[in-house]
């Protein structure tokens, strides 16, 4: 499925000059709409496949948030349903379609709102491309919320303020778990979010739903170093928070314009990392086989991950 190309430099970006800010346009041919899943080679595939040496599974995933309306078919007995959600309002991967680089308006690999808008819109970058082989692979969680509260002296998080997550913090949480960094890895990050929107009262949310726009949560920092070490290191990326990313921005970019628009990085949105991060804790390890399945849907925007790790 994928393409094994030599990885440029960071401090080569972009690839063209006409193109945006760090993007990566071209690397893997004109029509391409993997992006980084082409690290995912079937080499990595295997070697990512000895990462299952107990067979426990977990799965990533909430309930849906979607409306469901199950109907009789009289005279038999028999029921079928609908449902109907927003792919935002979940777990889910953000595909290609979701996020532009802002100023120029461009989609990966230049994609245009006219190209999946306009009179002769087509299904380009559409979340179907990822479904033939799925997303799958050596997944590594890096436990950030468990590391802070081992670790108080270390900067505090609160993933309802607009607080960031760093480099040196990541790192920090590697090395304390003594977690090894593939190239190709899926990151998956958990911040917290989850465990503390658990343990909000009703009225302590709707407070902060009162407060107005735009949300504030926290997650990883927006800086070129973060962008430098993702880059080199993995496939994809994945939190348990609302933007991964911490929300606003606090640089005049966002992390989602060059990961997704710029080199075509799928960015995994409110992943349920809670049992997977009990499961580590209990194995002594933080690194598992990945498999998550997209849904197939022609041009679509995100999916529901479908995600399982096998330890």
């Amino acid at each position: 499925m994928s393409k094994s190309v030599k990885l440029p430099k960071f401090s080569d970006l972009p690839l063209r000059n006409e193109d945006p800010w760090l993007s990566a346009w071209g690397l893997y041919g004109k029509d391409d709409e993997l992006g980084t899943l082409n690290r995912l080679t079937n080499d990595v595939v295997l070697e990512a496949a000895k990462e299952i040496k107990t067979g426990t599974r977990q799965v990533f995933m909430p309930s849906l948030g979607f409306e469901k309306k199950v109907y009789q078919k009289p005279p038999r007995c028999v029921n079928d349903d609908v449902w109907t959600f927003n792919t935002q309002s979940s777990s889910q991967w953000d595909g290609l379609r979701h996020f532009a680089y802002q100023k120029e308006q461009k989609f990966y690999n230049g994609v245009t709102l006219d190209d999946i808008h306009g009179p002769e819109k087509t299904n380009v970058n559409g979340i179907h491309a990822w479904s033939k082989h799925g997303v799958v692979g050596r997944g590594i969680l890096l436990d950030v919320h468990t590391y802070l509260l081992k670790n108080p002296s270390s900067p505090q998080y609160d993933p309802f303020e607009t607080n960031s997550i760093t480099l040196s913090t990541l790192l920090a949480v590697a090395n304390a778990q003594n977690t090894t960094i593939k190239h190709g890895d899926i990151l998956f990050i958990r911040s917290g979010y989850t465990t503390t929107f658990n343990k909000k009262t009703p009225e302590e949310l709707q407070q902060y739903v009162d407060r107005g726009q735009p949300p504030q949560f926290g997650g990883v920092e927006q800086s070129e170093e973060i962008l430098e070490w993702i880059w080199a290191n993995f496939s994809a990326v994945a939190g348990d928070q609302p933007s991964f990313e911490c929300w606003p921005s606090q640089k005049s970019y966002l992390l989602h314009e060059v990961l997704l628009a710029g080199w075509g990085c799928p960015i995994g949105e409110l992943f349920d990392l809670e049992a997977l991060a009990e499961e580590c804790q209990k194995q002594g390890r933080w690194s598992f086989f990945l498999t998550s399945e997209v849904v197939n849907v022609p041009g679509g925007v995100a999916s529901p991950p479908n995600a399982l790790a096998i330890m």
